[in-house]
């Protein structure tokens, strides 16, 4: 697929998701179905269904799982950035559930070609040319893709770009202290983050309600955090920094049958990030983004439902928020 030069580039793995039959502790499940997954190819994937096209820069495996991905990526968005490794794997991510549709993760991700991404993969001049940049926390696991990736936003923030974080806490990839290490170095880096109150609480933040851990937040770094609060939908704090208006936001988000929550909160993320660069208040970036992440809970997997601006609208108008 090809395009013009987007105002966005997504950062981060591809990895494949498999899916339970059924709820249960993974010991118990006799039945997964693999679906395409990672925290960033799902945003970069919801953000080209939002017609707001990224590039893509990641790292997919030669091998039959890898083809998979690079297929389903090739569907959706542009290939400057798509690297290929020919010597290693794909990272498998089994999911859980229990009987309130919570997710359990386990990972196996020992030098899988994701981890494998290297510094400089994106030049300063393709920088020059976007507004925006997003990298997920997963990648920061990992050398030398942690390295790739702190070498990215530092060079986006030079460059002029606005630099959009996710923690993504996934504890089984973490040794003890490191992950919030790596969140408070990257939070001095960030412009923007979208984190829920469990990524924080793993990165050392406490704080006993919304405003507070979203203002904590912004003052190790960021002028704007957007936190998803699941069935309490979603909170914005934003200080005089920021390019859009300063203060707080809240949106109660949409009532739809959930089949599953996996890749709710990247659907979110993209969701905000599309609204944003569009120049919209906060009030209506939580809107729009509440409402394409709970489309995408309406199916199994993280990219089967994710939604088109004509489906976010008609959700927006039939609940009248």
């Amino acid at each position: 697929m090809t395009l013009s030069t987007p105002r966005i580039l997504v950062s981060g793995e591809t990895l494949i998701d498999f899916l339970p039959e059924r709820p249960g502790p993974l010991s118990e499940v006799p039945t997964f179905e693999r679906r395409p997954g990672g925290a960033p190819a799902n945003v970069a994937v919801a953000l080209s269904r939002l017609d707001e096209t990224p590039w893509f820069w990641t790292r997919i495996a030669r091998d039959p799982f890898g083809d998979f991905l690079a297929e389903t990526l090739d569907a959706e968005l542009p290939d400057r950035f798509v690297e290929r490794d020919p010597d290693a794997k794909t990272t498998l991510a089994f999911v859980t559930h229990d009987e309130a549709n919570d997710r359990a993760f386990t990972f196996y991700r020992d030098g899988t070609a994701d981890t494998r991404l290297q510094p400089g993969g994106v030049p300063d001049d393709a920088l020059r040319e976007l507004d925006w940049v997003y990298v997920g926390g997963v990648m920061l696991a990992s050398d030398p893709a942690r390295t790739a990736t702190f070498d990215l936003a530092e060079r986006a923030r030079a460059a002029d770009c606005s630099v959009v974080f996710d923690p993504n806490a996934r504890p089984e990839l973490w040794p003890e202290d490191g992950f919030a290490e790596a969140v408070d170095e990257m939070l001095s880096l960030a412009d923007v983050v979208k984190a829920t109150p469990e990524d924080l609480d793993m990165a050392g933040f406490e704080a006993d309600d919304a405003d507070r851990l979203a203002a904590s937040v912004c003052e190790a770094g960021p002028h704007t955090c957007l936190l998803t609060l699941g069935g309490e939908g979603a909170y914005a704090h934003a200080t005089d920094d920021a390019p859009w208006e300063s203060g707080a936001a809240t949106h109660a988000g949409y009532d739809v049958s959930v089949v599953d929550t996996t890749g709710a909160g990247d659907a979110f993320t993209a969701g905000a990030l599309a609204a944003l660069a569009d120049g919209k208040p906060l009030d209506s970036v939580l809107g729009f983004a509440n409402a394409v992440a709970a489309l995408t809970t309406t199916e199994p997997g993280a990219m089967t439902a994710l939604p088109d601006r004509d489906a976010v609208r008609g959700l927006r108008e039939s609940q009248s928020n």
